[in-house]
């Protein structure tokens, strides 16, 4: 397997190469801090699997994601996470990304990429059965209401139907005309009530009906 590795943390990116390398059959074959370098990686060695950070300065990851993508629709894009980027996964697993890791489980890295090579999502390592995250509607379909969401207000409703389109609070805010901390306190709302952790599996559940 052979991997492109770009972030704006050299660390980050000394540490996987050394630590993927190791590993039998993955090969880091380039690494790069923006994504403008991780596009023209990506164009110059053809890697399995672009493993990218969402923020980084200039051109971000998710532009990287959208050009790779754009080029080829079957390129194996994973993203490399904190979780003060989960307001960017939902919007990066619509737009084609295989999955995302955390950065800190770097032990979780290499067998999510064999999953990822097998053709499954990885969502924070953990391999799930494929979901189409394009499938989230951008029309009104509030009376599509998943049993999962039975429970949740109209308006928790709302915001759980954009965050699944890919939006994030502002967006959200926006769309629905409500403040960016009224919209914090619904998924907060919704989180409990469903008993999930972040607003990428609010998404999944609501995709996966």
């Amino acid at each position: 397997m052979r991997i492109i590795v770009v972030d704006d943390d050299r660390l980050v990116c000394d540490s996987l190469r050394i630590i993927l390398g190791a590993q039998d059959g993955i090969e880091v074959c380039g690494v790069g801090s923006d994504g403008e370098q991780a596009v023209a990686l990506w164009r110059e060695q053809r890697p399995d699997v672009a493993l990218l950070d969402i923020q980084m300065p200039g051109r971000d990851g998710l532009w990287a994601a959208e050009q790779i993508l754009g080029e080829d629709a079957g390129a194996r894009v994973v993203f490399l996470t904190t979780f003060s980027d989960d307001d960017y996964i939902a919007r990066a697993l619509k737009a084609g990304a295989r999955g995302y890791l955390i950065k800190t489980d770097v032990r979780a890295i290499a067998p999510a990429l064999e999953e990822v090579m097998a053709g499954r999502r990885v969502l924070e390592g953990k391999a799930i059965e494929d979901v189409d995250f394009s499938a989230a509607s951008d029309g009104d379909e509030t009376d599509a209401r998943p049993a999962a969401f039975a429970h949740l207000t109209d308006r928790e409703f709302e915001v759980a139907q954009l965050i699944a389109q890919g939006f994030d609070n502002k967006e959200i805010a926006a769309a629905a005309y409500m403040g960016e901390g009224t919209v914090r306190n619904h998924i907060s709302s919704t989180l409990a009530k469903l008993g999930l952790r972040n607003r990428t599996q609010i998404a999944i559940a609501y995709l996966r009906g």
